[in-house]
């Protein structure tokens, strides 16, 4: 009574094994005049009907493959048993189960709501979003005073050199005008600014044409 429940129940684990196998098979590798003599193509069909009269076949001849569908898994079985790896004008069949792929729908689904704002331009906001308010700007104070006092040419350190990091410092540009008639906020003791050089262009030479010299 034992091994005959021992035997359904191996009965039952091969009869899942099979229906999880996909029914069809991919040769690869096949030879070239598969895709152009029709002797050659009855031929190879010829081998897979034995294990299932309505067998199917898709020819990718760009892959150099052939798409070989049954009507059941263990049809399918049974062929890549028997024939994988044989010999077929003078080349070697290899075959391989189809790997199904299971996409859940026939049609391309919109994205969920909670990921519509990453589309650009964004559909709409998520549920709940609100602007941010702009913070404050920070204004020191104690710079600007600082700065305020230099004159052209002097320099304010704000953070001190270590061994690691650079100083930084603000250089007070000097005016680049030279004009008198600007108005000036310094204090009146202060030294006059020197005149910026004037840069004065060579002069061409003097051309005289050979007739003429």
């Amino acid at each position: 009574m034992q091994r005959a429940e021992n035997k359904l129940e191996e009965e039952a684990t091969v009869d899942v094994q099979f229906t999880d196998l996909p029914n069809a098979l991919i040769a690869c590798k096949v030879p070239e005049d598969l895709f152009n003599e029709g002797g050659t193509k009855a031929s190879f069909e010829a081998l897979f009907r034995p294990f299932d009269p309505e067998v199917h076949f898709q020819y990718f001849r760009s892959f150099r493959r052939v798409r070989i569908s049954f009507s059941d898994a263990l049809a399918a079985a049974e062929a890549r048993l028997q024939l994988h790896k044989t010999d077929f004008n003078g080349k070697e069949i290899r075959l391989y189960f189809a790997q199904s792929v299971h996409i859940g729908s026939p049609r391309l689904e919109p994205p969920k709501p909670e990921k519509q704002f990453l589309i650009s331009p964004p559909a709409s906001p998520p549920v709940g979003w609100e602007q941010s308010q702009d913070a404050t700007p920070v204004i020191n104070y104690d710079l600007l005073c600082a700065i305020s006092k230099l004159g052209p040419g002097d320099k304010y350190e704000l953070h001190t050199a270590t061994p690691t990091t650079p100083s930084v410092v603000v250089h007070v540009c000097e005016d680049e005008r030279g004009d008198s008639s600007a108005p000036d906020d310094s204090d009146g003791d202060d030294k006059p600014r020197p005149q910026r050089p004037r840069i004065v262009q060579t002069r061409r030479p003097d051309f005289a044409p050979q007739g003429e010299q």
